[in-house]
């Protein structure tokens, strides 16, 4: 089907232009109908600040109905919205304003003394459009989001194609811009939005429409806890609207496990966004406490960025009948694998490719069908254009192979006898930290601008709750009379805060190799030998 997001939006609010399209719970609704007649004032705000197509609107907010919006509105008219993660500190908001070409910023007035900092730093003019989430003068030069958005709504005409950039995690490096076409978007997660929810596939926007407002089909109620700059929480939220359903906000930007159980039971939510343990254990939590048992309206959870364990899923499957699909995805090719789980029955979760994922050996050929194989992943289906501005990446890991595009993944994994894959890790050494892909290199380069720090290593250990939290070991010359924690404050004033080292291992030399390598096994073990005595 060749449709495009904003058009489908569209044609459901002129459908069903009194339902509930957002909720955030606590504070109000808006329809679907405001939402369509938001999304048109917000692109005539960008056209009235003098943004044309192509142009770059970066989106610094905590997940927000001014989220949704700033997306809706920016793809009407071909503007490319920009994800950034909101736990970035200014140096890093900064590089990437500079490395998307951002003419514009909506940014939550919770983060505005960031973007103040990352504006100096840019060195640039740019738009700023702050949205209120808590009490606050607007910074200089900045317009009001709310306030702004009262003015004419632009007239609806057939959205163009355009982009819509989301920042890799900087899994093998700084991160990078993921280009994707907002249709091609579309037409890759037509088949996740229907299927997942037990509905046919629409052939024509008519379809679109006829099956997001047929009461025969159950409402789909989603909120996402993971937050919108990630592709499975974005893609949940933005697909709900696409099915006719609600998506439900949380009021406070911290994420709030009692208050997220409370919402999932007033609300009636049947689909919720997790990223694995991270999130699922203190909800899971949160609800014992509660002396909640059982959530009988929850149908489905979806995860993906990080370690989400048997365990867990377990005591989800326990709460009802819910179907938990484990995500093994990436920002260039989306869905790669699957670990689908109904009932207790059905684990230990196993994992199927999605159409579209072949195996590669190191010849790059396909072994997905020899049982017994390893290789790396690789998805042959729908795929951003690039990444903005480095065409040396792109024509890295887009690689044409027999005719066809390839985007090569990092995750290696073997065929087992019946089809399904195991996963055996990945080939880079990132730092998986609740969802949040940590570059090592980037770690150890601030750890190294503390005075007193000579050498520095930076590596994953196992966490019961993150799945991996990061740790270092540095050199310095009295070990002793170091303090901890004013190294990682060091880093934290720098870096977002969970790429700030959990652990911390002082020594006075690590012991590199003549060929400048470390010894990371050994460093672990003393690490953690260090924290058991």
């Amino acid at each position: 089907m060749e449709a495009h997001y904003a058009d489908l939006w569209h044609r459901i609010a002129q459908a069903v232009p009194d339902r509930p399209a957002i909720v955030t719970v606590g504070e109000g609704s808006m329809t679907y109908g405001e939402f369509d007649d938001a999304a048109s004032r917000f692109a005539a705000l960008v056209a009235e600040l003098g943004l044309r197509r192509d142009d770059k609107v970066s989106i610094l907010l905590h997940n927000r109905p001014e989220w949704l919006v700033t997306f809706a509105g920016s793809i009407r008219v071909g503007i490319v919205p920009v994800s950034l993660n909101f736990r970035y500190r200014a140096h890093e908001v900064a590089r990437l304003l500079d490395d998307s070409d951002s003419a514009a910023v909506v940014y939550a007035a919770s983060l505005a003394p960031v973007v103040a900092e990352a504006v100096s730093i840019l060195g640039r003019p740019i738009a700023l459009l702050q949205v209120q989430d808590v009490d606050a003068e607007l910074l200089p030069g900045a317009m009001d989001f709310r306030e702004h958005l009262a003015r004419d709504p632009l007239a609806y005409e057939d959205p163009v194609d355009g982009d819509f950039f989301m920042y890799t995690g900087g899994t093998t490096g700084a991160p990078k811009a993921a280009v994707w076409s907002v249709r091609q978007m579309l037409s890759m997660q037509v088949y996740n939005a229907y299927v997942t929810a037990g509905r046919p596939l629409p052939q024509t926007p008519e379809d679109v429409v006829r099956l997001a407002t047929d009461p025969a089909h159950g409402r789909i109620i989603a909120l996402a806890l993971s937050p919108y700059m990630h592709g499975t929480a974005l893609t949940t939220v933005i697909n709900a609207l696409l099915l006719g359903g609600t998506v439900v906000v949380l009021p406070t930007a911290k994420f709030d496990p009692v208050g997220a159980v409370r919402a999932i039971v007033d609300e009636r939510v049947t689909r919720v966004a997790v990223a694995g343990d991270a999130i699922a254990l203190p909800l899971l939590e949160a609800a014992e406490e509660m002396g909640i048992t059982e959530l009988p309206l929850l149908e489905s959870v979806l995860s993906s960025g990080m370690r989400f364990s048997d365990t867990t899923k377990a005591r989800l499957h326990a709460l009802g009948p819910v179907v938990i699909t484990d995500i093994l995805a990436s920002t260039e090719g989306g869905a790669v694998a699957l670990g689908i789980t109904r009932s207790v029955d059905d684990l230990p979760a196993r994992f199927r490719l999605t159409p579209g994922t072949v195996i590669l050996d190191d010849a790059l050929e396909e072994v997905q069908s020899l049982p017994g194989a390893a290789g790396r992943i690789a998805f042959t289906g729908g795929m951003p254009r690039g990444y903005y501005k480095d065409a040396a990446k792109t024509a890295a890991n887009f690689v044409e192979i027999r005719g066809r595009r390839h985007i090569i993944a990092g995750d290696l994994v073997r065929v087992e006898a019946d089809g399904y894959i195991e996963l055996l890790g990945r080939g880079a050494t990132v730092v998986n930290s609740g969802g949040e892909k940590v570059f090592p290199a980037e770690v150890e380069e601030s750890l190294l601008g503390h005075p007193a720090v000579r050498d520095a290593v930076v590596f994953g250990i196992p966490d019961d709750r993150w799945g991996e939290v990061v740790a270092a070991a540095i050199a310095v010359d009295d070990p002793s009379s170091l303090s901890r924690s004013e190294v990682i404050s060091h880093v934290g004033a720098e870096l977002a805060g969970y790429k700030k080292p959990k652990r911390l291992l002082v020594v006075a030399d690590l012991e590199r190799s003549g060929s400048g390598k470390v010894d990371l096994a050994r460093l672990r073990a003393r690490l953690l030998q260090e924290e058991t005595q």
